[in-house]
C-alpha cells in the first residue's frame, strides 16, 4: 500500500505549521516549527528555494496549501482524498463539514484520538498489527470508517503493552465530545457523529471545497 516514508518533520515546514505527525517531539523544542528558541528559524519551507516561498502567493496557491495540509493531518493520500471529497459532495449538509466528518471517523484517527497512541502514524501501525478491535471483530484496515454507536476497544494483548500504556499515562490530549471513553481507557465508545466545533484541527474545509470546485 502507497504512503509517504519520507522525514515527516518537512512536510510541517512546507505548510508552515504544526501537524503533529512525530508524537511526543512535535511539543519540544525539537520542532522546527517551535515557537520556543531558536528552533523557529528554520520555521521556512524545505528545499534550496523555501525562503522564497515565504511570500504570499496566489488565491489557488492558497487553496492548494489547505488541501494538502489536511492530507498531511490525516495521513491520506492524494486518491483516497479526492474519493472522499466526491462522496462528501453527494451527502446532505455542507460539503465541507462532511469531509471532515468522514476522516475523522477513520479508525486510525479515533485510535488516536482515544490517546492510545502519540501520533496518527502510530495509530495506524497499531490498526495494520490487529490491536485494535471494533464492536469485538478485529479490524486491520486504518481507513476503515466506524458508525455512531460502535464500541472500539484494545485487543487483550495490546491492553499491556508498554507504548500504549505509557502513552495512556503521558498524553495530555483531551477526547472529543463525539467519543464516550469507558472505564480504565481500554475501550470507548463513539456517542454520535463529530460535529465541525468537536474538530480542533486548523483546516478551513471552505478553500479545499472551493479548490475541487474548479
Amino acid at each position: 500500500m502507497a504512503r509517504y516514508t519520507g522525514p515527516v518533520c518537512r512536510l510541517c515546514r512546507r505548510e508552515r505549521t504544526k501537524l503533529f505527525l512525530k508524537g511526543e517531539r512535535c511539543y519540544t523544542i525539537k520542532c522546527p516549527v517551535s515557537d520556543v528558541g531558536e528552533r523557529r528559524k528554520r520555521a521556512f519551507p524545505p528545499g534550496e528555494h523555501g525562503r522564497d516561498r515565504m511570500r504570499q502567493g496566489s488565491e489557488y496557491l492558497v487553496q492548494l496549501r489547505e488541501k494538502q495540509k489536511a492530507r498531511r493531518i490525516y495521513g491520506v493520500l492524494e486518491h483516497q482524498f479526492h474519493k472522499l471529497y466526491e462522496e462528501a459532495t453527494h451527502q446532505p449538509g455542507i460539503t465541507g463539514e462532511n469531509l471532515l466528518r468522514m476522516l475523522e471517523l477513520r479508525l486510525d484517527n479515533v485510535v488516536f484520538r482515544s490517546g492510545w497512541a502519540s501520533s496518527r502514524s502510530q495509530a495506524r501501525q497499531f490498526v495494520r498489527h490487529g490491536h485494535v478491535l471494533v464492536d469485538g471483530a478485529k479490524v486491520t484496515i486504518p481507513s476503515y470508517r466506524v458508525t455512531a454507536g460502535a464500541r472500539v476497544t484494545l485487543a487483550e494483548r495490546a491492553g499491556s503493552m508498554i507504548l500504549i500504556r505509557h502513552n495512556v499515562d503521558t498524553i495530555d490530549r483531551s477526547v472529543p465530545a463525539w467519543l464516550e471513553v469507558e472505564e480504565g481507557r481500554g475501550a470507548l465508545r463513539v456517542a454520535s457523529l463529530p460535529e465541525r466545533e468537536h474538530i480542533d484541527e486548523p483546516i478551513r474545509e471552505q478553500l479545499i471545497v472551493e479548490l475541487y470546485s474548479k
